[in-house]
């Protein structure tokens, strides 16, 4: 699979924006199944791009389109296809698995990365109560704002990907992907879909939303280049892989 710099991702952005605007328009891409209702609150904030956010300065915020906030409360985590034991779960009930914390560097393709302390659980933690079958090699999330994406069992069992619903020793903020977000270390951020609703077990998998529409692949490894960490400022060159030197 080939892979891209950021220089590349930056010259091919421009010509993504037309199909983009298209799927925006919709607020859904086309193709993409519907999923469980996406409960929100009628006084939430509305979540869209933005650099700096007043809650999290060193951080930036980035969804696929612009959509309102979840309700937390209201919000279950739908998980079907090929498990024994499919099933709708609250926020509350996946606090009650086993927990697991950990600090990780979330590295954005577009250059920038930051730092945070999450809290949350792994896929196994997951996988133990919904029993997938044996032909489930793949997972497709789908998220609030319509986003989706495609991951193999596989790279969901690898060490340090975690469902994070706490960040920094607090509820992960919505601008941050609450209820429950997915964190890849390894990948660049978008392979971590955030605010997910749905979780489907499949036996075969996809590109994803953004490498169908731009210069992304589809594994998302990050790259050897040059990083901008908003919480240390500055720039520096990280290898390939997850960014551990925080």
């Amino acid at each position: 699979m080939a892979h891209y710099t950021r220089r590349a991702f930056l010259t091919g952005a421009a010509a993504t924006l037309a199909a983009l605007a298209a799927s925006c328009a919709t607020g859904r891409p086309a193709g993409l199944p519907a999923g469980t209702p996406l409960p929100t609150k009628e006084d939430g904030e509305v979540l869209r791009n933005e650099n700096s956010p007043d809650v999290r300065p060193d951080w930036n915020v980035r969804f696929y389109r612009a959509f309102q906030a979840l309700d937390p409360e209201a919000w279950r985590l739908s998980v079907d296809g090929l498990v024994e034991a499919p099933g709708a779960f609250s926020l509350a009930e996946l606090r009650a698995l086993p927990a697991v914390e950990q600090v990780s560097r979330m590295v954005c393709v577009e250059g920038w990365s930051a730092k945070a302390s999450w809290a949350g659980f792994a896929y196994q933690a997951l996988a133990d109560v919904v029993r997938p079958t044996p032909e489930a090699t793949w997972l497709y999330l789908e998220c609030g704002d319509g986003y989706y994406e495609y991951l193999q069992v596989t790279e969901l069992q690898e060490p340090r990907v975690l469902f994070a619903y706490d960040m920094d020793g607090e509820p992960l903020h919505p601008k941050f992907g609450a209820p429950l977000r997915l964190l890849v270390p390894s990948k660049y951020g978008y392979k971590g879909p955030k605010t997910v609703v749905r979780i489907h077990f499949q036996d075969s998998g996809g590109a994803g939303y953004w490498p169908t529409v731009g210069l992304y692949s589809t594994d998302g490894l990050i790259q050897p280049g040059i990083d901008h960490p908003l919480d240390l400022g500055g720039r520096r060159e990280i290898g390939a892989g997850e960014v551990t030197a925080y």
